[in-house]
């Protein structure tokens, strides 16, 4: 009888525990939009160093909310090749199985920049610290590849999911090319981040009060870095002379890298 009542208790648990850790997440972003970034932008005006110091709150704060998940028994993470994003200039590109994966991935990057969709600017939680932070905008068009190539090169670490949406399902990973074309047009090292979470949750299409049987454990491996000039081959046209051909071969090779185990 007790073994089947606490496996019920558990998930009870975790159930309340993380709808506790989003609304404590909603908060959170009010507190940076409504006091913690106007004092900040009353204290420091130059507005580089105000949006490195915004950056680096976020960092805080979200590495404070992945403790508070950890600590409630909601998560588990171990984290592999860390001290490869103890870096400036990076190009970070991860694959994104859950709802989480990017506070999961910028509560360990310092220095972080990423691409946030437009309905983020419009959130009333989350709009606050995207604009302090100067995170850069889906709905820059044709100037978004320029927008990112500009972030990095600028000593930020940009981070994209080239999938664009959380991975299906079924575990079928498709990317975009927007991130092979960052990498090829801006001549930028690629540094992968492989994330696994078992067993799954936060997926898309599941809903937050949808735990799993136990507690979700996060696997973030950082590899080793890409060089796409070496990845496309350089027998191969590619660079300037043919972006968009290189930029679907280093997608390609990509797509495949995310699909390996770690």
């Amino acid at each position: 009888m007790l073994e089947r009542v606490l496996p019920l208790i558990d998930r009870g648990w975790r159930i309340l525990t993380t709808g506790m850790c989003f609304a404590l997440f909603g908060l959170g972003g009010l507190l940076l939009r409504l006091v913690i970034f106007p004092v900040l932008q009353y204290l420091v005006r130059d507005p580089q160093q105000r949006v490195l110091w915004s950056r680096h709150l976020i960092r805080l704060a979200f590495r404070a909310f992945v403790e508070v998940m950890r600590l409630c028994g909601v998560i588990r993470y171990e984290i592999t090749g860390l001290e490869r994003l103890n870096r400036n200039g990076l190009l970070i590109l991860a694959n994104h199985p859950t709802l989480i994966d990017t506070v999961l991935l910028m509560a360990f990057v310092r220095h972080a920049d990423c691409i946030v969709k437009g309905a983020l600017w419009r959130n009333p939680f989350t709009r606050g610290p995207v604009q302090a932070a100067g995170y850069i905008s889906n709905a820059q068009g044709p100037d978004l590849i320029d927008d990112c190539i500009r972030s990095i090169r600028s000593g930020s670490n940009l981070i994209i999911f080239p999938e664009g949406t959380r991975t299906p399902g079924d575990g079928q990973i498709s990317l975009k090319r927007g991130a092979a074309n960052v990498a090829v047009r801006g001549g930028c090292t690629i540094t992968p981040v492989r994330i696994r979470c078992t067993p799954g949750t936060l997926g898309k299409g599941e809903k937050w009060w949808q735990v799993p049987a136990t507690r979700a454990h996060f696997r973030l491996h950082i590899g080793e870095d890409l060089q796409p000039h070496h990845i496309i081959g350089n027998e191969q046209p590619h660079g300037a002379d043919h972006p968009t051909l290189a930029a679907r071969q280093l997608t390609t090779y990509l797509q495949q890298y995310f699909m390996k185990e770690n």
